[in-house]
């Protein structure tokens, strides 16, 4: 038999040597849980920094007007008897448009002219009679009052001939006037008084002739693009383009090229904007008096600028900045100074040189140093993942 203190002594062994075993197989579990683990990397897209030449764009809506417009009316009252052109035809300068009936104006000048050589044959018989009664007066045989009276005679026919000379002038202008001629080079609009009808000088309009070679397009800018504008134009002309969409949306929109050519006087007090216009010479007629078109007045053209993908630029309340992925296929969070942004690219006047990788997808995942995989268009570079050291 065991006495006490012996029994006591059994049940202590027995409790360190199960703790003991409990200890050697615990460790290796343990150990392998707590271990340091590997972050994967993160997917994103990414675009490579360029550097080009950008142009420094004004973008706003314009209106296409005539360069001249000329609503051609009818001089004399008459009936129309041809027209000599097609609605919407192109006609050119002094090309005939209609004939009125010229016989009552020719009859007019008839008469005109005629009146003219009565009186032309009854000066020649007034004045006689004057120089006869001036050498009366002289050899004091007529008296002063005949005299007067043949004097007035013959003055008052000669300003009768004047008023006859400018009757047939207004006779022959009246006969020119029967003929209506294109006073520009343009095209036609809709015929409103048709062939035979009478026109009553000078309230009915005949036909609308629009000026469409060269052509403006009128547009709007804000005045704190005014001094800019004024500053260019010194030293040289500012092209203006005009994009015009295509018939088909798979098309790319066409894009006609002109110049500045026109800044109005005053700044519209209502809007802030300052009218301009810009000349085309509408070669090939793609742009229509009336149509509203997109208008990029260039006023600069900035050199070999870093360029980004405009998705790549992210906003915090620190500024911007983007993701830049280095060498080793981390990232870099790097403030940048964004500039101006055109078709889908941003300038980057700081922050990012030309040649670098910048994430374009993705940036919600990553933070400061993260690891990435980056997907560009044709290749995909893998980054390596961290391997854990376990003791």
């Amino acid at each position: 038999m065991f006495n006490l203190n012996q029994s006591i002594c059994v049940i202590a062994g027995l409790a360190i040597a199960t703790g003991f075993g409990g200890c050697s197989r615990e460790g290796p579990s343990s150990a392998s849980a707590t271990g340091p683990g590997t972050k994967p990397a993160v997917p994103v897209l990414a675009a490579i920094a360029q550097a080009k030449d950008v142009q420094v764009e004004l973008r706003n809506i314009g209106n296409v007007e005539a360069f001249s417009t000329v609503t051609i009316r009818s001089q004399i009252t008459g009936q129309i008897t041809k027209v000599h052109f097609q609605e919407g035809q192109e006609v050119q300068q002094g090309d005939m448009l209609f004939t009125i009936d010229p016989r009552p104006s020719e009859g007019a000048l008839k008469q005109a002219e005629a009146d003219l050589k009565r009186d032309q044959a009854q000066l020649v018989s007034v004045k006689l009679d004057f120089e006869r009664q001036k050498q009366l007066l002289e050899s004091k045989i007529a008296s002063k009052d005949d005299y007067d009276k043949a004097e007035a005679a013959f003055h008052a026919l000669e300003a009768t001939i004047m008023a006859d000379e400018a009757s047939v002038s207004r006779a022959k202008l009246n006969v020119e006037f029967t003929a209506i001629r294109s006073p520009i080079t343009g095209r036609t609009g809709n015929l409103m008084v048709k062939e035979g009808n009478v026109v009553k000088a000078p309230d009915d309009f005949l036909v609308t002739v629009n000026q469409v070679h060269p052509i403006y397009v009128t547009f709007s800018v804000p005045e704190q693009d005014l001094p800019a504008i004024r500053r260019r134009m010194k030293s040289a002309a500012l092209p203006v383009e005009v994009e015009i969409p295509a018939a088909a949306k798979s098309e790319p929109a066409e894009m006609v090229r002109g110049e500045l050519t026109f800044v109005d006087n005053s700044v519209d007090a209502g809007t802030g904007r300052i009218k301009l216009k810009g000349t085309f010479q509408n070669a090939d007629n793609a742009l229509w008096p009336g149509q509203f078109v997109q208008t990029v007045l260039v006023l600069d053209t900035l050199k070999n600028a870093t360029v980004v993908p405009t998705e790549a630029v992210q906003a915090s309340q620190n500024g911007d900045f983007v993701f830049v992925v280095g060498k080793d296929s981390t990232v870099q969070k790097r403030p940048v100074v964004a500039g101006l942004s055109r078709a889908g690219e941003t300038v980057i006047e700081n922050g990012v040189q030309a040649g670098e990788t910048v994430v374009t997808d993705g940036q919600l995942r990553l933070a400061e140093g993260s690891k990435v995989t980056v997907q560009m268009p044709g290749r995909v570079t893998a980054a390596q993942p961290a391997t854990a050291n376990v003791p």
